[in-house]
């Protein structure tokens, strides 16, 4: 596996894991939110319920105490009407009962059937003999039902206690109307006995065993040992998982508030399930955005790698195919030379053979003068070999240096030189096909920025083209010009051959108005003349000049003593 794979790898996993973290974090922080939102809730529905029940009661209470103050309810004198006051009033408040009791805990008077005689031993009946008001709550055998019993004083005119007003509550009938709400709510006494409750699978559960209570009493029954459960305390709120059932929630938010006025303590079991889910639901939202933008920035990392990779191929290949133009370039402008020194090859070896014949000839003659003591006429015949060896050695000079192949930067270059080089290997050609020169300045050097033997090639190439197309012209003339403006030096080669057929064509590569086949080239010399001059910063072009001919202008750059090569 390569280094940048696992790296890449590396920063995948990372980036999983913190993404991981980070959800795990709004995870935790979600659920200890949407747990406060839940309990709060849950408390006032635990209020609204205890307050429900709290007020169902009191309406007994209060009917308890009205009917103890009624003017029929009077002891030891039994009232004609009592028993119907105790039937419409047990109508109105569906109470199971309510029965008057006299000092000694005996029945006198209740609303139906036959209620205990005896009242004596019951705690709600001492209690309200104490003169206060008594309450008490049972499973009751006569009614088959759990009950609720509130216990009202009867004072007599000396505000001595006569007997005692019980009101007997269906607590069954309460609940009736909210079992199976939500939130699982029940209500304990202090014997620990679920004796109220929405949830019927929770009546007659019991924390604990052996306790004794003044105010409730379960011996008709065999109660239930309470609910199994563990409990996880996060901050102040109390989190319960137990197994009780479809009807109660497994993972429970529990909730408690005493209830002093009846002498119970509601309790409720919250459904915590929304709170995971809502949390889960917001730290998998976050996590699938962090994990696609952190997808896209991926994709977007991979695909400026795969450009980068693409990019450093691709200009591996172009500085490759640089490299091979170039060389292909140098090979071209090279064939170009060998191509123009075979076309010139004729002259020059007419232009080299003229002076060694005449080398020759003086050399017998001066021979002859010194054998004459002629020392004059041989001193003459012997400057004549001097100057013919002079320029034998200025034409060998300029074609070894026209034919080596530059390969020094751009730098400083006399344009006059260049010129008086290439017309010199040109002179023999022009003189034998009879060709007029027109060049002035040839004395005054213009210095421009390029490679001398590079721009020798492109002038003299230039000039052997107007040779060429002068050949069947009566009227054969060449003319050189030089001007200088600031910014360019501009230098113009004119002839007066027939002008040129395509001037829009003339650099391209292979194009030749010349037959297929002929000697004079392959329509290489403009093309590679146009690479040169652009590889100095400058331009050539070629048209028809308004008197005839073809017109070549070719714009350098003039050499300043700060230019860089």
């Amino acid at each position: 596996m390569s280094t940048g794979l696992w790296r890449r790898i590396s920063l995948v996993a990372a980036f999983v894991i913190a993404v991981g973290g980070v959800a795990s974090a709004l995870y935790s922080y979600a659920h200890t939110q949407a747990l406060e939102q839940i309990a709060q809730r849950g408390r006032s529905d635990l209020a609204l319920a205890s307050d429900r029940l709290r007020a169902e009661l009191q309406r007994y209470r209060e009917l308890g105490i009205y009917l103890a103050d009624h003017p029929l309810v009077t002891l030891p004198v039994f009232e004609q009407g009592l028993n119907e006051l105790f039937v419409r009033s047990m109508d109105k408040t569906t109470a199971l009962d309510v029965v008057l009791l006299d000092a000694e805990g005996h029945v006198v008077s209740n609303a139906i059937g036959e209620p205990p005689s005896d009242w004596s031993e019951v705690p709600f009946f001492q209690r309200a003999m104490d003169g206060a008001l008594g309450s008490f709550h049972a499973y009751s055998p006569r009614f088959e039902r759990r009950a609720f019993y509130y216990a009202a004083p009867v004072f007599g005119i000396d505000r001595s206690v006569q007997g005692v007003v019980v009101v007997v509550v269906d607590i069954e009938r309460i609940e009736r109307d909210w079992r199976g709400g939500v939130p699982v709510v029940f209500f304990t006494d202090d014997l620990g006995v679920v004796f109220v409750a929405n949830r019927e699978e929770l009546l007659y559960l019991q924390r604990g065993t052996g306790k004794t209570s003044s105010s409730a009493s379960y011996e008709a029954l065999s109660l239930r040992p309470f609910l199994s459960y563990t409990v996880e305390q996060r901050g102040d709120l109390e989190l319960w998982a137990l197994d009780a059932g479809r009807y109660v929630p497994a993972r429970s938010l529990h909730l408690v508030q005493e209830m002093p006025v009846i002498g119970m303590r509601a309790e409720a079991l919250v459904d915590i399930a929304p709170a995971a889910k809502l949390a889960s639901l917001q730290a998998a939202v976050v996590a699938a955005i962090l994990l696609a933008f952190g997808a896209l920035l991926f994709l977007a990392t991979e695909r400026r790698r795969t450009l980068t990779l693409v990019n450093q191929r691709l200009e591996e290949r172009v500085a490759q195919r640089t490299a091979e133009l170039e060389r292909a370039q140098a090979d071209l402008v090279q064939a170009g030379k060998l191509s123009a020194l075979g076309k010139m090859s004729a002259g020059i070896s007419h232009e080299l053979n003229q002076p060694l014949m005449a080398v020759q000839s003086f050399a017998e003659n001066a021979a002859l003068y010194l054998e004459r003591d002629r020392v004059p006429e041989a001193r003459a015949n012997l400057d004549r070999i001097s100057d013919m060896a002079h320029r034998m050695g200025r034409i060998i000079k300029n074609l070894r240096a026209f034919a080596r192949q530059e390969k020094e930067p751009v730098g400083r270059v006399d344009l006059t030189g260049v010129i008086r080089s290439a017309l010199e290997l040109s002179e023999a050609r022009m003189e034998r096909e009879g060709v007029s020169l027109v060049w002035s300045d040839r004395e005054t050097p213009v210095l421009v920025r390029g490679g001398e033997v590079r721009l020798q090639q492109v002038v003299l190439n230039l000039i052997s083209n107007a040779l060429d197309a002068m050949v069947a012209q009566t009227f054969q003339c060449l003319s050189i010009s030089v001007t200088r403006e600031p910014g360019k030096v501009t230098l113009c080669i004119a002839d007066t051959g027939p002008g040129i057929e395509a001037p829009e064509k003339i650099f391209d590569p292979f194009y030749s108005t010349k037959e297929v086949g002929a000697s004079e080239g392959m329509g290489l010399g403009l093309s590679i003349s146009y690479g040169l001059v652009q590889s100095f910063g400058g331009m050539i072009r070629g048209e028809n000049a308004p008197e005839g001919g073809a017109l070549f202008t070719v714009e350098l750059q003039p050499w300043q003593e700060d230019s860089t090569s």
